[in-house]
């Protein structure tokens, strides 16, 4: 499928580098980025052949001498590149649909997305399926590219993958065999323009299903009902009236199954996404005394509520992987203790409004990042004490002078990192390291 093309690829970090490696064996690639790339990065770049172009100009690179471009997927769709590519009609994919035409053909593919809960998902279903002895590869937006990834894969594997709505956009041929989508809220409409583009580019997660495949579906979110009516997946339901969670249960098919007392992780975000990995196994075999000995140990994923440390009775809790309000809404709904909470980050026109009725725990807001003063103009209109920061480290400063013991230290910043930080786990890492 990929032979004698004329190759541009947008982008050299890992994802970029995988594909290289894969199409410069038999295809004329150019390789380019906006900054310098690793020494060792270029030796082998050129030892494969591949031609490295460093320029801020990308734009200019774009022209039908190329038969197909692979785009890193941190490209914003709304961006000139994005238009200049769909307008002259070249074809362009990104690594993860490259490296879907090299796998083998006897191959389950579990795909999980949503605005979130996905990594946790994703996390819970790699360890009870490895748990009940299968071999389980994992990768896409959790860990490495799955072009690296290739050489692992046999047939009869298990392939689970943490698939965001940047990687989905560039989606064609992809195809899973079981799809999970958490739920759905208005994040990353800057990448998008509109959260119709943004839903529509989540339901591709069932591009290419038949009813042989199942797509296992939130049913108290209405945006994942409404995309999904239309889809050809065997449909499964969790929130609904078969799988649930009520007075300390968790039900599957209407039957009490596991007494949440006995889970390690708390909160009805975590509780949603075990009936959804629950569903996902049940489809394989499930051993009820395997999945409760995970659930008695499991701890969360790291950056998502993650407890911290207790100082002098204050709890400290990192949340930076929390993006956009919806996610912050979960943390908030978490605690029932006066919060000291971290907000902000980069501007992506998020609606801080969604988090008014939900901040009644809340004793001072601490506002960080670009959305600073949109931050504290917010908690002053709510009448809610607020110090502009700016940034975590002064944050933490300002903390240390107002918490008592009782109180939590909750970094949910409702806003992208991308501001100040590479990623959120930097984010994260900072945070513990002040507490």
């Amino acid at each position: 499928m990929y032979e004698g093309k004329k190759i541009l690829i947008l982008g050299a970090a890992r994802s970029g580098l995988a594909a290289a490696k894969i199409l410069a064996l038999k295809n004329e690639v150019t390789i380019s980025d906006l900054k310098e790339i690793k020494k060792e990065d270029e030796d082998l770049l050129k030892s494969l052949g591949v031609k490295i172009i460093i320029t801020k100009d990308q734009l200019s690179l774009i022209n039908n001498d190329f038969d197909l471009i692979v785009r890193n997927p941190a490209i914003l769709a709304t961006s000139a590149i994005s238009k200049k590519i769909k307008d002259l009609n070249i074809p362009c994919i990104n690594e993860m649909e490259l490296a879907y035409h090299y796998l083998p053909e006897y191959l389950t593919i579990i795909g999980v997305t949503g605005s979130n809960g996905k990594t946790t998902t994703v996390t819970m279903i790699y360890n009870l399926l490895k748990m009940h002895g299968y071999n389980v590869i994992i990768g896409g937006n959790i860990g490495i590219p799955l072009c690296d990834l290739l050489s692992d894969i046999k047939d009869n594997s298990i392939l689970l993958l943490e698939i965001s709505d940047h990687q989905l956009y560039d989606f064609h041929d992809f195809k899973t065999n079981i799809s999970i989508l958490t739920n759905l809220c208005p994040t990353h409409l800057d990448y998008h323009g509109t959260y119709e583009n943004y839903i529509n580019t989540k339901k591709k997660i069932f591009n290419n299903h038949t009813n042989k495949d199942i797509a296992i579906i939130n049913y108290s979110n209405n945006d994942c009902l409404n995309i999904t009516k239309d889809i050809l997946s065997t449909k499964i339901y969790f929130n609904n009236n078969l799988n649930y969670i009520k007075d300390g249960y968790l039900y599957l098919d209407n039957k009490p199954y596991l007494n949440l007392d006995d889970m390690i992780l708390k909160g009805a975000h975590n509780y949603e996404n075990l009936i959804a990995a629950l569903l996902v196994v049940k489809q394989f075999k499930l051993d009820k005394e395997k999945v409760e000995e995970f659930i008695k140990t499991f701890k969360g994923v790291e950056h998502r509520i993650e407890y911290v440390k207790s100082i002098d009775g204050v709890d400290y809790y990192n949340d930076s992987k929390s993006t956009n309000p919806t996610s912050t809404i979960t943390a908030l709904k978490t605690f029932n203790k006066p919060i000291h909470l971290i907000l902000g980050g980069l501007n992506r026109n998020q609606d801080f409004n969604v988090l008014k009725n939900y901040l009644g725990n809340v004793k001072i807001i601490y506002a960080i990042g670009e959305v600073t003063d949109i931050v504290a103009d917010f908690s002053e209109s709510l009448d809610i004490p607020v110090f502009k920061c700016y940034n975590i480290k002064s944050a933490m400063k300002k903390i240390k002078e107002n918490v008592k013991s009782g109180d939590i230290v909750l970094l949910s910043p409702a806003s992208s990192s991308q501001d100040q930080y590479l990623k959120f786990e930097d984010r994260g890492d900072e945070f513990k390291r002040e507490v």
